[in-house]
């Protein structure tokens, strides 16, 4: 296969297909991943919930900014509703409340309604937690519940009806830049383009150096999680519990209980499994921190969560590679933010004007790496 295009994007998870959305309104876009299926390491792993506060103070703009595209998508552009209200309760064990100050300071002036419980009010919003996790909560009223695989489609099909292709099988063995175009070899043929995106997830440093770009230490940490049966139906109407110092948070779904280890494991990119411990240890804080028993594992599964050094994404050009472009380090949040980030993206490509309040792009650029 062979082709010439306004812009390559290289990737086609939820980064790169939402980007590719917007950009095919104005560009020739072609979508080129190298599994069989789009999202197969991250985007579709995702237990995705819309969290305004997940991801800290820095992701929260582009959160709160994907919002209302999340609440009311554009007419025709998917099949449902792409969020459901869950809610969420931040919780913390003795001794560790402070994470829960902190985080209330840290998102204090921002806007995101956050509520601050007490003994009565935590137990209220979940029955289930032990007393030495129930003194003290935040309550998050925005929370939702996201169709992760009905929004990552969507992209790609409405992509696709604004005129993108998508190849699948299609590794990139190599770049070439001459003319002030790209010559990208991949396993499925040889394409041109003006621009390369890389939104590579966990691959994006390999890519870069493909490019002859300087790598900025995007770094693919291992998150499991399982599905756990507790002998009798979950309450529906649970919210997303989650610890605000980062050792769990879990969800109901299905009759079932989805637990993680929020674990952040360093991994090199490949497709990973998840190990006996960690599976061991999501267990094993669940019932640390809940009255319940787990009485089986029912699956479990680990993702990639890619982040760059300061756990902000990377949106923007590069500056030792021109036409290169950075689409990478969503981490886990990249499902929430992909609305907001891939408009934003597609504004910087293209030039063209795109504002959102308190959205600075200049946070989000390689350059801050120098």
């Amino acid at each position: 296969m062979t082709g010439r295009y306004d812009v390559v994007v290289v990737g086609a998870g939820i980064g790169g297909a939402s980007l590719a959305w917007f950009l095919s309104e104005r560009a020739s876009v072609l979508l080129i991943e190298a599994e069989a299926h789009p999202g197969l390491h991250s985007t579709g792993r995702s237990a995705a919930f819309f969290a305004e506060t997940y991801g800290g103070p820095g992701v929260q703009p582009l959160t709160t900014a994907s919002k209302a595209f999340m609440l009311q998508p554009p007419e025709g552009f998917a099949e449902g509703p792409l969020v459901t209200p869950r809610g969420a309760l931040h919780i913390a064990g003795p001794g560790a409340y402070d994470a829960l100050d902190q985080m209330e300071r840290a998102f204090r002036a921002s806007g995101v309604a956050i509520e601050c419980l007490d003994a009565e009010g935590t137990t209220a919003r979940a029955p289930l937690l032990s007393p030495a996790w129930q003194q003290r909560g935040l309550w998050e009223p925005g929370c939702s519940d996201i169709e992760v695989a009905r929004l990552h489609q969507a992209f790609l099909a409405g992509a696709r009806r604004r005129g993108a292709a998508l190849v699948t099988n299609a590794r990139v063995r190599s770049f070439d830049r001459s003319g002030g175009r790209w010559r990208i070899e991949t396993g499925a043929g040889c394409f041109e383009a003006d621009v390369v995106v890389n939104a590579a997830g966990a691959w994006a440093d390999d890519v870069a150096v493909l490019a002859s770009a300087r790598p900025l230490g995007v770094q693919p940490l291992r998150r499991t999680m399982i599905v756990a049966d507790l002998g009798g139906p979950v309450e529906p109407e649970l919210p997303v519990v989650l610890d605000a110092a980062g050792s769990f948070y879990f969800k109901p779904d299905a009759g079932m209980m989805w637990v993680s280890p929020h674990d952040e494991t360093p991994v090199p990119a490949s497709d990973v499994q998840p190990e006996e411990l960690d599976i061991a240890i999501a267990v094993h804080r669940f019932e640390t921190a809940t009255t319940e028993t787990v009485r089986r594992v029912v699956r479990s599964w680990a993702g990639l969560r890619s982040f760059a050094p300061d756990r902000l994404p990377v949106y923007g050009f590069a500056s030792d590679a021109p036409g290169f472009f950075w689409c990478a380090g969503q981490g886990g949040f990249g499902v929430q933010t992909s609305p907001a980030a891939g408009a934003m993206a597609a504004a910087l490509i293209t030039g063209t004007t795109w504002d959102a309040p308190g959205v600075d792009p200049e946070r989000y650029s390689p350059k801050r790496f120098g």
